[in-house]
């Protein structure tokens, strides 16, 4: 057995997760730790995430504050459980994603592993995403495959719906390869536009969503883009799903209220999750959500609507927090980086082959 931390930023970017797991003939969560990302670094994320003056000594910089904003995470997480580093066999860390262009060739996360290794004094395996698009693949979702660890046993047709700032299917059935895709905007446009709208972060529980009313036109505008039509291998980010996309929509067509735009944005998250799980699995018996809109009561409610006859309900219902399972990921893919098992999935992001993932920096 073997004790592996995991470090995860999302799009959302509200914090770091960390999870310690065990590694043996079974996986377990045994901590987890939680950093909220200060609001400078994170604005500076999120400019990087598209082009702008002195873009590569900003990128640098940034990528080391978000290093030692995981170095200091890890210390205090360890220190709680009373763990020296020497315990920890490595870390997995999934680093920031500010491009991920697929299609041109390229992803990029940072994140500084050797920084982190330093730090810590633990090994660190990093840039998980990039052997795979090298291979021809996608890059993403890298879960499936992790999905497919922890819940293959339940036997059924069974969906994981992990929604972040962007939403990703696994697909998992009986003598079939595992199947996953990202089906598009996740949190990321609720949460900018009641940013832009009420100076909050996040619409908790999906409450002021709920208060509006689902504007069919705009809905119908936004469903229109050309990556909804798409039945994958895909995957996306804030490229394409962003705020200037969204004023875009709204410019062309009547002015709504703020709230009757968040409604919509969530019918937008819920009907292109559904739409593709519908698409690519039939007669769906359970879905169960992870991340952040496993917590958005309006969004899982709205889940159930659009998928009647299946069960849909967090992954916590089968003993795995949804907060922790992406976190818990990327330790479980620094395990199969150093045992030299192949973790990703062709059959997910259409890669040539299966590759081990990960580059290793020693402490």
């Amino acid at each position: 057995m073997a004790l592996y931390l995991g470090v995860m930023s999302g799009t959302s970017l509200d914090g770091l997760d960390i999870a310690l797991i065990e590694q043996g003939e079974q996986l377990e969560l045994l901590a987890t730790h939680y950093l909220p990302m200060p609001g400078d670094l994170r604005q500076e994320l999120l400019s990087l995430c598209s082009s702008g003056p002195d873009e590569i000594a900003r990128a640098a910089l940034a990528e080391n504050r978000w290093a030692n904003l995981a170095g200091e995470g890890i210390r205090q997480l360890l220190a709680r459980q009373g763990l020296q580093a020497g315990a920890i066999r490595a870390i997995g860390s999934h680093g920031q994603t500010i491009r991920h262009e697929p299609a041109r060739g390229f992803t990029v996360q940072i994140g500084n592993p050797a920084l982190l290794a330093e730090l810590t004094g633990i090994s660190v395996v990093a840039d998980f995403r990039r052997r795979d698009v090298a291979a021809g693949g996608q890059g993403a979702p890298l879960v499936p495959a992790f999905h497919e660890t922890l819940f293959s046993h339940l036997g059924q047709r069974l969906a994981i719906l992990n929604v972040g700032g962007f939403s990703n299917l696994s697909l998992i059935e009986y003598d079939k390869p595992v199947h996953g895709f990202d089906c598009g905007p996740g949190n990321v446009l609720l949460d900018a536009w009641i940013e832009r709208k009420r100076g909050q972060a996040y619409d908790a529980d999906g409450a002021w969503a709920a208060s509006g009313v689902v504007q069919a036109d705009l809905l119908s505008a936004l469903l229109a883009d050309p990556f909804f039509a798409g039945s994958g291998p895909k995957s996306t980010g804030r490229e394409v799903f962003n705020l200037p996309w969204l004023d875009g929509h709204l410019a062309r067509l009547p002015a709504y209220r703020d709230e009757d735009v968040q409604a919509t944005l969530l019918e937008l998250t819920a009907r292109s999750i559904i739409d593709s799980l519908r698409n690519a699995q039939q007669g769906t018996e359970t879905l169960l959500v992870c991340g952040g809109g496993a917590r958005n009561g309006a969004l899982m409610t709205r889940l159930g609507q659009l998928l009647p006859g299946a069960r849909v309900a967090s992954t916590g219902a089968h003993g795995v927090d949804p907060d922790w399972v992406e976190a818990m990921a990327f330790a479980w893919l620094a395990h199969c980086c150093l045992e030299g098992i192949a973790a990703n999935r062709p059959s997910v992001t259409a890669a040539k082959g299966l590759r081990v993932l990960g580059a290793i920096y020693p402490a």
